[in-house]
């Protein structure tokens, strides 16, 4: 495992920035690290956060503000962007050392005689569970480029994250990303695309055939991840993708119409029972009623998750109250509250 620190300042490697994190940009991470570890998204972890008693100047946020430094547990901190740096080098040496390097920490060794093509199908691999978890978490990164991807595909540097209430493709979280290039919907094409630029760093060592032919498969193992994501939330038995999608395409057809959360529906049809809630009788929840209605469960559904009066959430407006008890009463008790109801979540969702 990697730890990694955010805020401790600048490096060989800083621009513009002061290296220095805000306390809210921290509180943010324990957050979005909690909730998706819970709702089954590789991520990394936060492993500390310890605030500085410095003062920090920022243009979006209300200013001066708390400053802290973080410290990040994560199988890698290597990210497609380092690949690219190497090849933008022409540096050949460093690439084979750096693939055998990945290879070896995190995929158990080098198996092949084309370990650059072996390493491409691992990353291609873990991108498309990655992007699978963020969409069927109705969670929106932000800013999803080469330098916010790592080699495991776990996920990571956390910004302008948010979690949407209701199915909305077009939902973006930055608020810079005026033409949603990172909006909900566009997540799956962004994970395929900073894939085709790690193929073409690796391209300095290995022909790009291979690679091509990875790339082109990506959007079907995306679907079959999704799908697999999908029916692990509801608690149902996978009976394979051609079999599972049709349930999963009426999912989002019910989704779309936007007459319930994207928790509460989670919440609601991973039980063994057919919910109560007035919207699922309407016409646009038909054919996913008919659909689930013949599925095998295989999760019990006991405990207070399932038995709540409102299912676990991390809507934006749950953060911002998080935070100002934090602001200005110096209380944690609303976060470390949140916390133990995420991790109590994220046990109900793994019994079996």
């Amino acid at each position: 495992m990697d730890l990694g620190t955010k805020g401790s300042g600048t490096t060989p490697w800083s621009r513009t920035g002061d290296g220095r994190l805000t306390l809210k940009g921290g509180v943010r991470e324990i957050l979005a690290t909690e909730m998706l570890e819970a709702l089954g998204v590789d991520t990394s972890k936060t492993f500390s956060l310890v605030e500085t008693g410095e003062e920090l100047w920022r243009s979006d946020e209300p200013s001066p503000t708390r400053s802290a430094v973080m410290t990040r547990l994560s199988h890698s901190h290597i990210r497609y962007g380092t690949f690219q740096r190497i090849a933008f080098e022409r540096n050949e040496e460093l690439m084979h050392d750096l693939v055998a390097y990945c290879l070896t920490q995190f995929y158990g060794g080098v198996k092949t005689d084309k370990p650059a093509e072996e390493l491409f199908g691992h990353a291609a691999a873990s991108a498309a569970r990655l992007v699978a978890g963020y969409m069927t978490s109705g969670f929106v990164h932000g800013v999803l480029n080469t330098d916010n991807i790592n080699i495991t595909g776990e996920s990571f540097d956390y910004g302008p994250w948010r979690f949407m209430p209701r199915w909305e493709p077009g939902f973006t979280a930055a608020y810079f990303d005026h033409e949603g290039l990172y909006c909900f919907a566009r997540q799956p094409e962004a994970l395929h695309w900073n894939l085709a630029q790690l193929a073409s760093a690796l391209r300095l060592i290995c022909d790009s055939d291979p690679l091509v032919a990875i790339l082109e498969r990506f959007p079907r193992a995306y679907g079959e991840a999704f799908t697999q994501h999908v029916f692990w939330r509801l608690g149902l038995e996978s009976r394979g993708f051609d079999n599972d999608k049709p349930l999963v395409v009426a999912m989002e057809n019910a989704l779309s119409a936007k007459s319930v959360t994207i928790d509460q529906f989670f919440r609601d049809w991973g039980q063994d029972d057919i919910p109560a809630h007035e919207a699922y009788s309407d016409e646009p929840f038909a054919e996913f009623r008919e659909l689930i209605a013949s599925q095998e469960r295989i999760r019990p559904t006991t405990g207070s998750y399932w038995t709540d009066a409102e299912p676990c959430s991390m809507h934006i407006e749950e953060v911002e109250a998080i935070w100002d008890a934090i602001a200005q009463d110096d209380d944690w008790g609303p976060l470390n509250r949140k916390v133990a109801a995420i991790r109590n979540m994220g046990a109900a969702l793994r019994a079996r």
